[in-house]
């Protein structure tokens, strides 16, 4: 119950101020997006779950989802993990779920899928290679959409994307991806204190080796989720299957710089978007790791070919710095294999305004936990009153809000009922796509965002990769 009241209260916040997706922006004026299922039962469609944020999507349940969830998939242990996640919702003490499951089990799982037509939202979440595939024959079958990241790994899937876009439009279904960090409180936050132009002024243009906008990540192959220990596809190691670093986890990171930078803007990435320079590294990984992460005895043959020397060498991490809309913006991605003791996955991320700029750490010493930071770039008891009024200002959206001094800087003291972890945002994306399914319009903005989300990941790796 206290978790249920928690995401209430947070979502209802996020509409009151207009900083979360939800129903913002102008809307596109068009039909109403499958209108026709607003009194009709939502029947979800998983199909071959091979990432483990298939599952995470079922952790709550829906009054406007059917309890009945169809599955195609091939036979193998992707499944069998995928059912073992969802069964641990089930049969959780506290609040447990109640989903039941059809399943079908073999190689012409897509074929029946389509024959069948069980449910009328498709959930992809697995191997990027098959995923553009897998999208446009669903939105051709005239089925929504809710995909996992990345709906693009490389140039060709971004135009397969940009056609299964406009399909969905002729045929009135909504293709919609995960986009769970535009929950993240740290997130709204920074974005709700950078719209405060007498705190914050204007965005800063930047330059490439002082951006304006910066999104940098640390991810890890073996971690916990759900409170276990994470069992990954072999082909999670593969680029040519999972996609290079800089198409994976920097999804999440540009679209943040869209969503902070550039609330309600409806960019271009023909216009809007200049990638600059991209680079990428590996991560290596012995095969005592590779088997501790996969539970494989062996690297299988379609890894044998990034393997020097026993090593396996993924093609994981990257850099990028790009302009969009003429602001320098630069995001950096980094994967290792096992966090430090008590930590996790950690973000960095900086917004450079001409008053102050906001920060967000999440190092040894903030003890891995993000921390907001505001820094004053004139000293004085103006700037700290325009800090004031700010914090004021948010204060009757988000009771308990404060600052205190930390150095030069300015801790954001955010209250812990906002802090909702990252595998809860799952379920606030749930309830955003469900809006859409049921009627209401899409922000104008959302389609041709998602687009300039996808070229400047794919972009960034082409570039990456001819170097």
């Amino acid at each position: 119950m206290k978790n249920k009241q928690t995401f209430s209260f947070v979502r209802n916040t996020f509409l009151m101020f207009g900083t979360a997706i939800l129903l913002t922006g102008s809307s596109c004026g068009n039909k109403q997006p499958n209108g026709d299922m607003k009194d009709e039962k939502i029947r979800i469609i998983t199909l071959d779950p091979g990432h483990f944020h298939a599952a995470l999507l079922q952790k709550s349940m829906y009054d406007e989802i059917d309890s009945v969830v169809h599955i195609y998939a091939p036979e193998g242990s992707e499944l069998d993990n995928h059912m073992k996640l969802v069964d641990s919702y089930n049969s959780r003490e506290e609040n447990p779920t109640s989903w039941k499951h059809e399943i079908y089990r073999g190689p012409d799982y897509l074929e029946k899928m389509f024959s069948e037509k069980a449910g009328n939202v498709v959930i992809i979440s697995g191997n990027n290679k098959l995923k553009t595939n897998y999208i446009s024959r669903a939105i051709d079958s005239g089925m929504n959409v809710l995909a996992d990241k990345p709906l693009a790994i490389d140039q060709d899937g971004f135009r397969s994307l940009e056609s299964a876009f406009a399909k969905a439009k002729e045929k009135n279904v909504v293709l919609y991806d995960i986009m769970t960090e535009r929950y993240n409180i740290y997130y709204v936050l920074q974005r709700a204190l950078s719209q405060d132009t007498a705190f914050f002024g204007s965005l800063e243009k930047g330059t490439p080796d002082n951006p304006a906008v910066m999104q940098e990540s640390v991810h890890h192959f073996y971690k916990n989720v759900s409170g276990k220990p994470l069992v990954r596809p072999a082909w999670f190691f593969d680029v040519e299957q999972e996609g290079r670093g800089l198409v994976d986890i920097t999804t999440h990171m540009v679209d943040l710089i869209q969503w902070e930078c550039f609330p309600d803007v409806v960019l271009d990435y023909k216009k809007d978007i200049n990638m600059l320079s991209a680079k990428e590294w590996p991560t290596q990984l012995n095969l005592e790791q590779f088997q501790k992460s996969t539970k494989k005895d062996q690297f299988p043959d379609y890894l044998q070919k990034y393997i020097k020397n026993g090593i396996l060498n993924v093609m994981s991490n990257g850099e990028m710095n790009y302009t969009i809309k003429g602001v320098h913006a630069r995001v950096g991605i980094k994967w290792n294999y096992e966090a430090p003791e008590g930590s996790g996955d950690t973000h960095f991320a900086k917004m450079r305004g001409t008053k102050a700029n906001i920060l967000i750490r999440q190092g040894k010493e903030q003890n891995y936990k993000p921390v907001v930071y505001l820094e004053l770039l004139n000293s004085g008891p103006n700037s700290e009153k325009q800090l004031m009024d700010a914090i004021g200002r948010l204060q009757a959206l988000y009771p308990g809000l404060a600052v205190k001094k930390a150095g030069k800087e300015w801790e954001l003291i955010i209250p812990e009922m906002l802090k909702v972890p990252h595998e809860e945002h799952f379920a606030e994306v749930v309830k955003n796509y469900l809006t859409y399914l049921k009627g209401a319009e899409l922000p104008a903005w959302e389609v041709p965002n998602m687009l300039a989300k996808y070229y400047t990941t794919t972009k960034a790796a082409e570039m990456a990769l001819k170097k």
